[in-house]
């Protein structure tokens, strides 16, 4: 297994906001992923994703869209799976780096599945984790693969 870089679910739940400017992004980036198979998830984005849209969003939606999202596009880009190695490894990037535990889940996850990139709303964009790149996709100047 190896893409070019690994999407956080924030990504994912902006594909549902069309009131906001990140929709775009996240759609060319879904979109990306799926077409090229150049980018990856793993099953605790999924899991996070479907927890939101099955209970948090403000527009909730209806069991039958939620199970074709997840047939179309959650487990066609989920690629890491948890397992002990990758729960130890966050723990290392954890007291390393002090990020929060899920979210060095998220980090040990990309760097399990060979990514080079994570593209994430919720980390220090720019700062390199283990040979990982993290972006902000939706900050001015972003790169996006095309």
């Amino acid at each position: 297994m190896s893409a070019d870089y690994f999407l956080d679910t924030n990504i994912l739940v902006y594909l549902l906001d069309p009131s906001t400017l990140k929709q775009s992004i996240s759609y060319q980036l879904v979109s990306s992923s799926i077409r090229n198979q150049n980018g990856i998830i793993s099953i605790q984005v999924v899991q996070e994703y479907l927890n939101l849209a099955t209970g948090k969003f403000a527009v909730k939606t209806t069991p039958e869209n939620t199970r074709e999202f997840l047939q179309r596009i959650l487990l066609p880009l989920c690629q890491v799976y948890t397992n002990g190695e990758l729960l130890a490894d966050a723990l290392d990037i954890q007291s390393e780096f002090r990020y929060s535990f899920y979210d060095s889940i998220i980090l040990a996850a990309t760097i399990q599945g060979n990514c080079a990139i994570l593209y994430s709303e919720d980390m220090q964009s720019g700062q390199k984790v283990r040979g990982v790149e993290i972006i902000n996709p939706y900050l001015p100047g972003a790169r996006l693969p095309q």
